[in-house]
């Protein structure tokens, strides 16, 4: 057991300081340009207004609007006094910014003014997921929580519509939402949810009500499954590929692996990725898969061979989301470090990164050691982030 003079230190064990000592040695290095931001930064969406922003959820309790390209981070949507966890932008216009929290609530501004908006309270527990659509021509926000519920609101007069539960096998907290693509229409759209056990489930969802879609068995023709079974644990991330003709469905989870489910075979899977620990983010692009989570490295993998193509090393916590922009040309993650980082995608630049890497082993350079930012939670605080994190394991 290490006893350090430092309360930070105090009754640590000496895996845990060795860990500490380590993140500390690599927090000096400026890979992927970091914006070091003031709090732990728990996911990221794209900014719809500006090609080279992103709208940051931070445990500071607020939504932070970051440009990785100047690094102004100077607009900040606030009103929470617990973390939030998730963020989307929606509403008439797609001028809303809502964001749920550990308060229970779902908040929402102005996107341009920053002026608070409805809130909507109704779950039990920590909001984990949040979404919008439309439906019959009226805007719609769903929220996904650790209570275990699904809620469909109205998003201009704030009341809640009705909650989806699966009747049949118990559902865990909600991690993630999304809308398919090419199974959803003005008055009815097809809504996939992944929670913290391995199934993923999908719905169809109306104004009027909802229902749970059975699935075809992989196995058994003309059979049926309840869920999408595919993972071993809890699924993080559900992400449609657009680029890809069939729009497949892509998901990360805690098993290790990101994984492509086919639409064609019924959303079994297709292509499995092996990226190890928990894999928090997925994300697609026509040339590369990038996957990220606990080891704090983003990878990139080809796409046609499945081969990892480029490891970035960077964050010195773990990786909670991804965002692609320009196309596809790079990838801004973000982490419990505080950091918001932005890697380039370009096949060029990755020989070139694969290249420097190479040529800093053999010579053996070493990084500028630097303290981390310094956070804005208490110790307490910090514990019951960490127990969060941990309860899907």
């Amino acid at each position: 057991m290490h006893k350090g003079t430092s309360a930070d230190h105090f009754f640590q064990t000496d895996a845990e300081q060795a860990k500490r000592e380590r993140r500390a040695a690599k927090a000096g290095n400026k890979n992927g340009n970091p914006i070091a931001l003031k709090s732990k930064l728990l996911a990221a969406i794209p900014d719809p207004t500006s090609p080279s922003s992103v709208l940051i959820a931070e445990s500071a309790g607020s939504v932070r609007r970051v440009n990785v390209d100047t690094g102004d981070a100077k607009q900040v949507y606030r009103g929470p006094s617990a973390p939030v966890t998730c963020v989307a932008v929606g509403g008439p216009g797609n001028q809303i910014v809502f964001a749920g929290s550990w308060d229970k609530d779902i908040w929402s501004w102005d996107l341009a003014s920053q002026k608070p908006g409805h809130k909507y309270s109704s779950h039990t527990d920590f909001v984990k997921a949040v979404f919008t659509t439309k439906l019959s021509g009226k805007d719609i926000l769903i929220s996904g929580g650790a209570d275990k519920k699904i809620m469909v609101w109205d998003i201009e007069t704030g009341t809640r519509l009705y909650v989806l539960q699966d009747q049949t096998v118990s559902m865990m907290a909600i991690q993630d939402l999304a809308i398919d693509p090419l199974q959803s229409g003005p008055d009815e759209v097809t809504l996939v949810s992944a929670s913290s056990d391995p199934h993923i489930r999908r719905w169809h969802i109306r104004l009027d009500g909802f229902e749970q879609i059975k699935e075809t068995s992989p196995d058994e023709p003309g059979a049926t499954r309840h869920s999408i079974l595919e993972h071993d644990t809890t699924v993080y991330k559900v992400v449609f590929d657009k680029e890809g003709e069939e729009v497949d469905l892509w998901t990360s989870s805690g098993d290790g692996t990101a994984k492509c489910l086919s639409r064609l075979k019924g959303f079994a899977t297709d292509d499995s990725i092996q990226h190890g620990d928990h894999v928090r983010a997925v994300a697609v692009t026509d040339q590369w898969v990038i996957t990220a989570g606990r080891d704090e490295d983003i990878k990139v993998w080809d796409r046609t061979s499945g081969k990892l193509y480029c490891t970035l090393e960077g964050h010195y916590d773990e990786v909670t989301d991804l965002v692609v922009l320009d196309g596809g040309k790079r990838v801004v993650s973000v982490s419990i470090d505080g950091t918001v980082r932005t890697w380039p995608l370009g096949q060029t630049e990755l020989d070139k990164i694969n290249k420097e890497k190479e040529d800093k082993a053999n010579g053996g350079e070493k990084e500028t050691p630097a303290e981390p930012a310094e956070g804005l939670m208490t110790a307490e605080e910090e514990a019951e982030l960490a127990a969060l994190m941990e309860d899907d394991d």
